[in-house]
C-alpha cells in the first residue's frame, strides 16, 4: 500500500473516530493514518505490516555499529550518531550483527504526528525470543520506545544481539509501533469490572480463574509453570553460549538443539530451578491468558524488589491473543511465554511463583482483525514455544 505525502491534519473519518476518546488506534485507523501521511515511507508499505493495534516497522538499508547506547534529548539522532559511530554495514543484501555489539539502524517508516497523538514501540515476540535487545529512539527523545505527541521525523532502532549472532536485511521487521491518544491505561477498578464480564485467566481444565483468586495490584499478576503431567516434559529452554549465525529471513529453518538446552522435569528438584546469572531462558506461565478483542496487555518487567531478573523483552499481547472466538467463558486462553535473564546473582524460581505483571489498556474501537489464525499469527495457540526461526 502506498502512502501519500505527509500532512499535519487527520482525515475527517479519523477525527470522527478519535474525538473525545482515549485509547490505542486499531488496524483500520492505522491504515487511515498511513493514507493521510501521518505514517509514511519512501518504500511501499505492505498490508501484512498492519497488526490489530500496531504497525510492524521495517529496517532501513544501513546499520551503524556504535560504541555506546545513547538518548539524544537535546539533539538529533544523526548529530549524536557522528560521535559514537564506529563503522557502517550495508543491509540491502543482508549483513551480520555480532553478539554483544550495539547497532543503530534507521527505520523505513517516518512520522508526522498531530499534537494530540503519541506512540509507543516494542520488540516483536520473535525478536525477544532470540534474546535480541531492541528499542526505538527519536530526535530529541529522552526516553526509549516513546514517541512524543506532535513528533515529525525519523525513527531509529537500537539492536543488541545478546545470545546469537544474526543476519538481518533491509525490510526485516523487528519492532512494532502503537499509536494512542489520551490515557489508555486501565485502573485496577476498571480491570476488575472487565474481568467480571470477560475473565482473562484460565486453568488447564478450561475453566476461568475466579476474580477472588487472582492478584490485581496495578495490573494482573501471573505465575510460573515448572510442573507438568509427564516426567520428560520440557519446562524451560536455556540459550547455548556458542552457536552459528541465525538468518532472520528464514522461518522454521534451524534445529532447536543446535541453539538451545532443554530443561526437563527430571533435571530439577521439587519443581524449583536455579537460574544462572546473565544466562537467557525461555519459560512459560502457569495460567492461560485470554485478551478479549476490546483490550490489549503489556507484560511489565519484574521489579527489582521482587528479584534481580528481567522477565521479558517483548511482552505485548494483541487483542485476540488466546481468544478462541465468541462469548464463551470457558476453554479460552493461551499460555504466555516469558524471556528471562537473571542479573548479578543466581536466582531460584519455583512452580506457581508470582512472576510478572500484565498492564491492561483500552482500544478506541474494536479492531477489524484480531490476533489468531486468520492473520497467521505465530503464537496464538502456543505452549512453550521458541521463536519462529526454529523447527517445531
Amino acid at each position: 500500500m502506498k502512502t501519500l505525502s505527509a500532512k499535519s491534519h487527520l482525515s475527517r473519518e479519523l477525527v470522527k473516530s478519535l474525538k473525545g476518546k482515549s485509547g490505542y488506534l486499531t488496524n483500520q485507523s492505522i491504515e487511515l493514518a498511513c493514507h493521510e501521511g501521518i505514517i509514511h515511507s519512501r518504500v511501499t508499505m505492505l498490508a501484512s505490516q498492519f497488526q490489530p493495534v500496531s504497525l510492524d516497522l521495517r529496517l532501513g538499508g544501513q546499520a551503524y555499529r556504535i560504541q555506546s547506547s545513547f538518548l539524544p534529548e537535546n539533539d538529533t539522532v544523526e548529530a549524536k550518531l557522528k560521535e559514537v559511530k564506529l563503522y557502517e554495514i550495508d543491509l540491502r543484501d543482508g549483513g551480520i550483527l555480532e553478539k554483544g555489539a550495539i547497532y543503530l539502524i534507521p527505520i523505513l517508516e517516518e512520522l508526522a504526528f498531530p499534537k494530540n497523538v503519541q506512540g509507543r514501540t516494542n520488540p516483536k515476540s520473535s525478536t525477544g525470543r532470540l534474546d535480541m535487545f531492541t528499542r526505538v529512539i527519536v530526535d530529541h527523545g529522552h526516553r526509549f520506545d516513546e514517541v512524543p505527541s506532535g513528533y515529525k521525523g525519523k525513527m531509529y532502532l537500537e539492536v543488541i544481539p545478546r545470545s546469537f549472532p544474526v543476519r538481518v536485511k533491509e525490510g526485516l521487521r523487528l519492532n512494532q509501533l502503537r499509536i494512542f491518544q489520551g490515557n489508555p491505561h486501565l485502573s485496577d477498578i476498571q480491570l476488575k469490572k472487565h474481568y467480571k464480564k470477560t475473565p482473562i485467566l484460565f486453568g488447564d481444565a478450561g475453566r476461568s480463574v475466579g476474580l477472588d483468586k487472582v492478584k490485581i495490584d496495578n495490573g494482573l499478576f501471573i505465575s510460573l509453570d515448572l510442573a507438568g503431567t509427564r516426567r520428560d516434559r520440557i519446562v524451560a529452554y536455556k540459550a547455548k553460549t556458542n552457536s552459528t549465525v541465525i538468518d532472520m529471513s528464514l522461518n522454521r529453518h534451524y534445529h532447536p538443539m543446535d541453539f538451545w538446552e532443554p530443561i526437563t522435569l527430571t533435571q530439577i528438584r521439587n519443581k524449583r530451578l536455579i537460574l544462572e546469572p546473565e544466562s537467557f531462558y525461555i519459560m512459560m506461565s502457569k495460567e492461560k491468558i485470554c485478551i478479549w478483542p476490546h483490550l490489549l496487555a503489556e507484560m511489565v518487567a519484574y521489579e527489582p524488589n521482587s528479584g534481580e531478573l528481567r522477565t521479558h523483552y517483548a511482552g505485548f499481547f494483541d487483542p485476540g491473543f488466546g481468544w478462541h472466538g465468541g462469548k464463551v467463558m470457558k476453554n479460552q486462553g493461551t499460555r504466555a511465554v516469558m524471556e528471562v535473564r537473571p542479573h548479578d546473582v543466581p536466582f531460584m524460581v519455583e512452580d506457581g511463583q508470582t512472576f510478572c505483571r500484565l498492564k491492561f489498556e483500552s482500544v478506541i474501537e474494536k479492531p477489524t482483525k484480531v490476533y489468531g489464525k486468520k492473520i497467521k499469527s505465530n503464537y496464538h495457540s502456543q505452549g512453550l514455544s521458541l521463536s519462529k526461526y526454529f523447527k517445531e
